[in-house]
């Protein structure tokens, strides 16, 4: 197995502090938050930034403001993966100028439109292209957020047009409502959809978190944890922090002797 790669999602775009106060939106709260989880073993911050009203936001402002603030605060530096989701309905125009004026090392790729809880997540195919070519031109690694079964297939075939490069690095994004859930069933069919060659992390919603984040270690995947996808540590109780899932990743890596990746080590296996 490679050494586990843990990604925090420290903020997301649906996520509020009515939910939970202690959700970091302000670039300040971040570089915390950031800070806690990388000295806890995460080397990747799954980045969502938000405007003066706590609102999801693809602003450019704000994502310089975050990822200089995160910057400052963390040693080792992190992977920083810009999220080009946003909010949904967020136009599609919006969701690629940081890709294009920041240039990360890595950001996130929604390949499909799909129902999302009671709304659309709109990413038309022609929009979608459109954000990989930039990606592949500017040399930022996609991670494909897979959220159905479908989803592989199309990547496969953005693959063979040209769209994307090998190896490709998948993200299982498990529980939203609208697309598959975090069962062991769907996890074991969408490992033999791709190709031994991809790299692949779990990113369980809610209740699914916990239990995919325990597969994903035991099978040599990667994991996804943090506020964007599960506020609660257990039912019915508040996490503390992003750190606090972190932590309890690592400790499951750690009893089965299984490395954490280290900034260095995440950056090697991905192909930064």
């Amino acid at each position: 197995m490679n050494p586990l790669i843990i990604t925090a999602a420290i903020t997301g775009a649906e996520t509020t502090k009515k939910m939970n106060p202690a959700l970091p939106v302000t670039p300040e709260e971040q570089a915390v938050a950031a800070r806690e989880c990388v000295a806890a073993g995460a080397s990747v911050i799954h980045l969502h930034v938000r405007d003066e009203n706590e609102s999801a936001s693809q602003s450019l402002d704000n994502f310089k403001n975050s990822i200089e603030a995160i910057r400052a605060a963390c040693d080792p530096q992190p992977i920083i993966q810009i999220s080009t989701g946003g909010a949904v309905g967020a136009p599609m125009e919006e969701r690629i100028r940081p890709i294009v004026e920041l240039k990360p090392e890595m950001a996130s790729l929604n390949v499909a439109s799909m129902n999302f809880g009671d709304e659309v997540f709109l990413n038309e195919p022609l929009e979608v292209k459109k954000l990989a070519k930039y990606m592949l031109e500017l040399g930022v690694i996609p991670e494909i957020e897979v959220y159905d079964a479908g989803h592989v297939e199309i990547t496969q075939r953005l693959l063979k047009e040209g769209y994307l490069k090998k190896p490709i690095h998948y993200q299982f994004v498990l529980g939203v409502p609208g697309g598959m859930s975090g069962t062991e069933r769907n996890l074991n069919f969408l490992l033999e959809s791709i190709q031994d060659d991809d790299t692949w992390a779990t990113a369980g919603v809610g209740r699914w978190q916990k239990p995919l984040s325990q597969m994903a270690v035991e099978r040599g995947g990667f994991v996804r944890i943090g506020f964007e996808d599960n506020v609660y540590w257990e039912k019915g109780v508040l996490a503390e922090s992003n750190a606090q899932f972190v932590e309890r990743v690592r400790k499951m890596a750690e009893a089965i002797n299984r490395p954490i990746a280290t900034c260095e080590d995440a950056r090697r296996i991905i192909g930064i």
